[in-house]
């Protein structure tokens, strides 16, 4: 909840903006149920209310990272930024209002094929020394899946990997991240990217991504992954039908009983055109803003997008009229 009208005992969401005086309670086969916060465990109200962080960023608001695609295939601004310097003026454009800047090599749209690691690290390492040589001070991430491209994206100054296999695509990146010390996100995925929107299936979307999850930041922990390095992503549009998507936006809050911070990508995704009257992707930033802010309203601690400025702007605004005062 953020309405003003907040009873005095209600705790506040992850030291962040929102509170909250009772729970839903989720389980296979039977209807949600809801309980008072006050008949809560001490540890499952420990896991709901403690502060997040991340690399350095502290969530009591909500941070924007902003899309840099160094990529031919892109499904919304592939070819775009390929060149050092055009993805130099575009992160200085994005720095103004994002608070991270997550750098990708390789396309994970539906029906995209996967790049060779030595390309994928030709494509990202030089932009991001680029970014660093031209005295860009905002924290950047790599988008990638493999371990050496990891690796050398962070030898050049990025400090956070960004991973939608959610370390199962190579078997090396959970050692390398632990021996490196590095934040990682770990995003849910139904299938490769190749072929994960060929009729996706799930028991229940909601507790499958949850519990998929929880499993993936236990495969962290024992590689050596320290979990105050950890966020997750339900990974909107990655193996997901339109319903799916839905499903998971409308109860986004679920995945704060991680206890970890979570990250919200749906920028200028194909269910936003599908519902915007087949909007194509450039032209979905309407909605994109409509989908960041309901999750902003969830909690949400990152918001991973194409349009940083409108959405500065929007999430702004958002923030301004929730509190009452300006921001």
């Amino acid at each position: 909840m953020t309405d003003p009208a907040r009873p005095a005992s209600a705790p506040t969401m992850a030291g962040g903006w929102c509170w909250f005086s009772q729970v839903e309670v989720l389980e296979r086969g039977r209807a949600p149920v809801t309980m008072p916060a006050a008949e809560l465990d001490a540890a499952s109200l420990a896991r709901l209310t403690a502060r997040r962080s991340l690399g350095g960023l502290e969530f009591d608001r909500p941070k924007i990272m902003g899309i840099l695609n160094v990529t031919p295939d892109s499904f919304s601004d592939g070819g775009r930024f390929l060149r050092p310097e055009a993805a130099l003026m575009q992160a200085r454009q994005m720095a103004a209002g994002a608070d991270l800047i997550d750098v990708g090599g390789e396309s994970t749209r539906p029906g995209a094929v996967e790049v060779a690691e030595a390309e994928e690290i030709a494509r990202t390492a030089p932009v991001i020394a680029a970014l660093r040589e031209g005295g860009l001070d905002c924290p950047l991430s790599i988008d990638t899946r493999k371990a050496g491209v990891a690796r050398a994206a962070l030898a050049a100054g990025a400090g956070i990997v960004n991973d939608v296999s959610a370390l199962g695509f190579d078997d090396r990146m959970a050692a390398m991240l632990a021996t490196a010390a590095s934040p990682v996100i770990l995003m849910h995925a139904q299938g490769d990217p190749a072929t994960m929107q060929a009729d996706p299936h799930y028991d229940d979307v909601l507790l499958d991504v949850f519990d998929f999850l929880a499993a993936r930041v236990a495969v962290a922990e024992a590689a050596g992954i320290a979990r105050t390095r950890i966020a997750v992503d339900p990974g909107i549009g990655f193996g997901k039908s339109l319903q799916h998507n839905l499903t998971l936006l409308n109860r986004l809050s679920l995945f704060h009983d991680l206890g970890l911070p979570v990250l919200l990508g749906a920028s200028r995704k194909r269910f936003i055109g599908t519902l915007g009257a087949g909007a194509e992707a450039s032209r979905r930033m309407p909605g994109s803003l409509a989908v960041a802010l309901a999750g902003v309203a969830q909690g949400m601690q990152m918001i991973r997008v194409h349009d940083v400025a409108e959405t500065r702007q929007a999430l702004s605004l958002w923030l301004a009229v929730t509190k009452g005062v300006p921001e």
